[in-house]
């Protein structure tokens, strides 16, 4: 799955000890541009914090895991990212979905004069 739109905070870095080594995460907040913006709180794991080199105000496209796990019977989701790609980049110029400035504009609205005939009823 795939998210688009533009980051607007960018939370600290946290680290610690597992069983299997350190581990990094860090999260950011994706706005998707629609009639009523939504945000989405998105993880970034190890390496991949650094791949990404994320700023505040980056355009990106971020391809998504989604998983949620129980713990105490209560369920908790996380939105994890596998790949992060800045809009305009050199490489993301061959997606089949690009994430340029054109997602960010309305169609145009159309408007109607009152001396137009009006077919209907009421």
């Amino acid at each position: 799955m795939e998210l688009t739109g533009t980051v607007i905070a960018l939370l600290p870095e946290v680290s610690g000890q597992g069983k299997n080594g350190t581990w990094r995460k860090q999260e950011f907040i994706l706005e998707i541009p629609s009639q009523y913006p939504k945000k989405v709180c998105i993880s970034l794991w190890g390496d991949k914090i650094d791949q990404a080199g994320l700023q505040v105000n980056d355009a990106v496209t971020a391809s998504i895991d989604v998983e949620s796990r129980e713990y105490n019977n209560r369920w908790y989701t996380e939105v994890k990212a596998w790949k992060v790609d800045k809009a305009g980049a050199a490489n993301g110029g061959g997606n089949s979905y690009n994430s340029g400035s054109s997602n960010s504009t309305l169609p145009p609205v159309t408007t109607f004069t009152e001396d137009e005939s009006d077919d209907l009823p009421f």
